[in-house]
Parts: structure tokens; C-alpha cells; sequence
């Protein structure tokens, strides 16, 4: 085994004689090569058994058994407990000594590691790896590469620090040491062996970058037992969370060895670990893949239609909203697990949006189709404009996730032009109103609307009505284009609010005045890009 070397060998034989397997052997060894994790675990045992013996030939020593002697405690457990073990559970298997010679490996039986739990031995197997890929092939993803994440039992970082300590003691003795970041660390070992045969049962390559997730989540039914003792030890690490079923999470776990003395560790946990009573299980394998944006501009065309759904105390108040009528479409073609609607601005229930629409964007979560033709789009545009008479879409587009920041950037500073529908209480003339055209940049003082204070902080909001133009209709009716600063409360602004809104129209005027109706005629936001629809 060409990546040990002579000074590995007190190391090889102590981690052997107290049940450790050969790809652990290697991580405590230091090896980085990928290649030799990948090999099957009878040639690995075979060569760690012709390397212990060409070392002890080299030093003339005699046999395996009697260099640095294992203690008396590891020799009782494997005496007194293992046969136990092996019949209690049915698939703990005994690791052949070194000097078994004449024991063939395929009638040997493998003792679960005391280190990794079995992770790098049963789990690393192509049963395993084909169950993998058929909980990924029945998922219906489409994906071309993938990148792989496991989630590990929180004692394995316990029985890890107790192997490490023995390990630093033994290379102590020889006047070595051992940094624990040293150590190859488990999960990396496991994705180095479990990549290769992923993507060739997967026929997609790994990818670091990839939007693809397969994840597993292997479980121990001891971990509580196992770490308990650092709960005594750290009870500051170990807090009750809502989400979480146990305190013994990893990250406790970690930050409770950061903090616990060694010589308090030694108290409490066995050094080298205990052989475990049970293999791990894979909890869940799990598929996700990485977030998808449309983004697009609609027109609202009704004056009964919310942007999102209007639920008040649990009760529904509409039976639509743009938002389920864009998104209906979007989720059922994506095959999705949920969305996220965002828009530049939002209009009130009873406006329209009118002219080149407003920005939108749709972020479908965990979507199972993700390949999309420009025509396919198009044709997802034609569906959504067809489904309803109250909106219209346009410049229907994917999207990149950083991309959705331009609708939002300087919103306050980008304009709007609306178009209101004016109530007057006494009579008016064309003359009357004719003044307002001349007004421009006229700074406005808005303390927060009566009707949003619910829902919004009670503040005093600058903000600039650019320019006006009256449109005389009666004596009691005119229209007001406007073109104004972003998030201009409107209404407000003709009506007065109460006094809450200064100047207003009605101020302005000298008299009562309400609004009957209002338009969006347009959100000046350059985004998303125009399409030729």
C-alpha cells in the first residue's frame, strides 16, 4: 500500500485490533488518495494485512498479536461482547486478525466499524448506491449533473475524538503527532468513493456547482445514549430548539468537544470507542433541485382582483388574485413544490394596471422540469393570457436569481404615471383645474395612510409629484394624469386622508374632492428585458 509508510504501522495495528475498518484506517493515516478509498474493502483489508507483515519482517519483530499488545479492556470487549453482538443483530461480522492468512475474505464476516458506524463500509457498496439512484430515477427530475450531501449521525464526531486521542497517544510514544485536522474527514472519504459510482449508475457527472441535490441522511439509534455525556458536561451547547427533534444535533455535538477538557472526555467515553450494537440507516434519501425565476409583466385589467390572495382572519375575501392566476400555470408546467411572487410595487385591489405592465418575477421552488424552450415559453405565456380576462402577460422570460435585484433597485427613485378619476363636491370649470398642469415637482408630506396603518409603521413619507395634466370631464368630474415618485400614496393625495396628505387636491382646489377610480399607466422599470412577443 503505497500511500503508508513505515511509521503508520503501530497506527495500522492498533486501529485494527480495535475495530476500526480499513477506509477509517486510511483517514487516521493521513492518505490522500482518492483512489485507494475506492477500492473494495477485501482488497483493502488484504493489503493492510500484507503491508503489517512486510513491516514486521523489515523490523524482525515477531508476530502481529504481540507488537504493542492491545489493553486488557479492548481484548475483553472483543472477546466477551463480540459473539454477542454478531448474534444479537445478525449482521455484525468479525474482521479477520492479520495473521489469519487462511481466511478467505468472501467467508469472513465484517465487524461494523467503531469509528464510522458501517457508513464507509455497507454504504459505500452498489446495493446501496442502486437504491439511491431508483429513489432519484422515480422522482421524474430532470438534471445533468448532480452534487451529493450527507448528513451524519452526530456521535460519529464523538467516537472520532476518542479514536483520535488514541491514535495521538500511540504516535506519542513514537515521538509523532497527530493534528486532528489531519485526518481525512468522513464525509469527504464517503463522497470520494460514493461520486464515481453515483455518476455512473446516474449517467450525469458530480458537480460542486450543480443545482441538483441527491442527499441521504443516515441515523443511529444509540446517538442520544452515546452523547448524553456531553450534555452534562456542556449544558450551555445543548438548547431545546422548535425545529429540531433532538438537542444532540452536529453542530452541538461539535461545539461541545470544542469546549469539554480531554481528561473529562476520557471519564466519560471509551478510548478506543465501544463496539457498536447497530449498523447506521439511511433515514431518508432525499432529491432537491435549485430554485427556478420567471420573471415577466402583467396587466390587471379588473377593478375586483387582488395582487395576492386577500384572507382576513382566516377567511378568504376573493376568490382569486394575479399572483394563483400566473402562477397555477407556472407550478403545473415547472412541476414545483411551491412559489414565491415578487413584483415591482403592488397596485390595490380596486386599480388597474394598464399600459406596459408591471414587473413580476416567480421564484418555483424545487422543480421537477427545469429545460425550457424559448418556443415553450412562449406557448406557457399564450396559456396563462388565455386562462383569464382579468390579466395578460408579457415578456415571460427564465431568469437568474440575481438578475430579480434590478426590479428592486432603486425603486423609490424610479417613477410611476397614473391616470385618476376625480370627484369634486362643488362645481367646477375647465379653468378651475387648468392651474395644475403648470405644477411641477411638488413635494408632498404623507403620514401613513389610515387604511394601511395596520399593516404599516406610522411615518411621515417625503415624496414628488413630478408633473400633471387635468382632463376636464363636468362640473363635478375630471381626470388627473400624473406622473409621480414611487410609492406615492395616490389616493391619499386626492382625498387628503383626513388631513394626513399635504398638499392635497383637495387643499389645492379649495374644496372637497374624492377619487372614483384609478389606473397604473406605467411602471418605469427597465426589467425585465423586452421580448418580441
Amino acid at each position: 500500500m503505497s500511500s503508508l509508510t513505515e511509521k503508520d504501522s503501530p497506527v495500522v495495528q492498533l486501529l485494527m485490533n480495535t475495530g476500526t475498518c480499513p477506509r477509517c484506517i486510511l483517514r487516521f493515516c493521513c492518505v490522500g488518495s482518492q483512489a485507494l478509498y475506492r477500492r473494495s474493502y477485501k482488497d483493502l483489508m488484504k493489503d493492510l494485512k500484507e503491508f503489517l507483515k512486510n513491516n514486521e519482517e523489515k523490523e524482525g519483530t515477531v508476530c502481529f498479536d504481540e507488537v504493542d499488545p492491545p489493553c486488557k479492556r479492548i481484548r475483553l470487549e472483543h472477546t466477551e461482547e463480540g459473539l454477542e453482538d454478531l448474534n444479537h443483530n445478525g449482521t455484525l461480522q468479525q474482521i479477520p486478525s492479520a495473521n489469519d492468512e487462511n481466511t478467505a475474505m468472501k467467508n469472513s464476516v465484517v465487524k461494523i466499524c467503531s469509528v464510522c458506524l458501517g457508513i464507509l463500509q455497507e454504504f459505500c457498496e452498489a446495493d446501496f448506491v442502486k437504491k439511491v439512484c431508483q429513489k432519484v430515477n422515480s422522482t421524474d427530475y430532470q438534471f445533468t449533473s448532480f452534487v451529493f450531501s450527507v448528513s451524519l449521525p452526530p456521535q460519529l464526531s464523538v467516537r472520532e475524538r476518542a479514536a483520535w486521542l488514541l491514535v495521538k497517544q500511540e504516535m506519542g510514544k513514537l515521538g509523532l503527532s497527530l493534528a486532528k485536522d489531519d485526518i481525512v474527514q468522513l464525509k469527504e472519504a464517503y463522497k470520494w468513493i460514493i461520486h464515481p459510482q453515483l455518476s455512473e449508475e446516474l449517467g450525469v457527472p458530480a458537480d460542486g456547482k450543480s443545482l441538483f441535490e441527491v442527499s441521504v441522511v443516515f441515523a443511529h439509534p444509540e446517538t442520544e445514549e452515546e452523547c448524553r455525556f456531553l450534555a452534562t458536561a456542556c449544558p450551555d451547547c445543548f438548547k431545546p430548539a422548535k425545529n429540531k427533534q433532538s438537542v444532540f444535533t452536529r453542530m452541538a455535538v461539535i461545539k461541545a468537544l470544542e469546549k469539554i477538557k480531554e481528561e473529562d472526555f476520557l471519564k466519560h467515553f471509551p478510548c478506543p470507542p465501544s463496539s457498536p450494537k447497530n449498523l447506521c440507516v439511511a433515514l431518508e434519501i432525499q432529491c432537491n433541485n435549485g430554485a427556478i425565476f420567471v420573471a415577466g409583466r402583467y396587466n390587471k385589467y379588473s377593478r375586483n382582483l387582488p395582487q395576492t390572495p386577500w384572507i382576513i382572519d382566516g377567511e378568504r375575501k376573493l376568490e382569486s388574485s394575479v399572483e394563483e392566476l400566473i402562477s397555477e400555470h407556472l407550478m403545473a408546467e415547472f412541476k414545483a413544490d411551491s412559489f414565491n411572487f415578487s413584483s415591482s410595487g403592488r397596485e390595490d385591489v380596486d386599480v388597474r394596471t394598464l399600459g406596459n405592465g408591471r414587473p413580476f418575477a416567480i421564484e418555483l421552488v424545487n422543480p421537477r422540469r427545469i429545460h425550457f424552450t424559448a418556443e415553450e415559453i412562449k406557448g406557457l405565456q399564450q396559456t396563462i393570457n388565455n386562462s383569464s380576462d382579468k390579466i395578460q402577460v408579457r415578456d415571460l422570460q427564465l431568469v437568474t436569481r440575481s438578475a430579480i435585484g434590478r426590479m428592486k433597485e432603486g425603486e423609490e427613485e424610479k417613477t410611476k404615471t397614473y391616470s385618476a378619476l376625480v370627484w369634486t363636491d362643488e362645481a367646477i370649470q375647465k379653468e378651475d383645474i387648468a392651474f395644475l398642469d403648470g405644477i411641477k415637482e411638488l413635494k408632498l408630506d404623507q403620514k401613513t395612510p389610515l387604511r394601511v396603518l395596520h399593516r404599516r409603521p406610522l411615518a411621515v413619507r417625503c415624496r414628488i409629484i413630478h408633473t400633471m395634466k387635468s382632463e376636464y370631464i363636468d362640473a363635478h368630474h375630471f381626470r388627473l394624469h400624473l406622473k409621480t415618485q414611487a410609492g406615492t400614496y395616490i389616493k391619499e393625495f386626492v382625498h387628503g386622508d383626513f388631513g394626513r396628505t399635504k398638499p392635497n387636491i383637495g387643499s389645492l382646489l379649495n374644496r372637497t374632492t374624492d377619487i372614483l377610480e384609478l389606473d397604473v399607466e406605467s411602471v418605469d422599470v427597465d426589467w425585465p428585458p423586452t421580448l418580441d412577443n
